[in-house]
């Protein structure tokens, strides 16, 4: 579902500078940041490098499972 959202220009041109290094366009860059801030205040005792693991897990791609015979 997208909605449009009013958000600061500062806001905006900072996420347009990260999104352009980080290869994201504006929308995925402000998605990322929420998704950073949303872990943050859920686990308020994870440092920034664990958070930082935890959304590169779970971009990376699913790997098959190993099958025992």
């Amino acid at each position: 579902m997208s909605i449009n959202v009013k958000l600061p220009d500062s806001l905006v041109n900072q996420a347009k500078s990260h999104a352009l290094v980080q290869h994201r366009s504006v929308p995925k860059q402000i998605e990322h940041w929420s998704r950073i801030g949303k872990i943050a205040e859920e686990n308020p005792d994870l440092p920034f490098s664990m958070i930082r693991d935890i959304l590169i897990a779970d971009q990376e791609a699913v790997v098959g499972e190993y099958v025992f015979s």
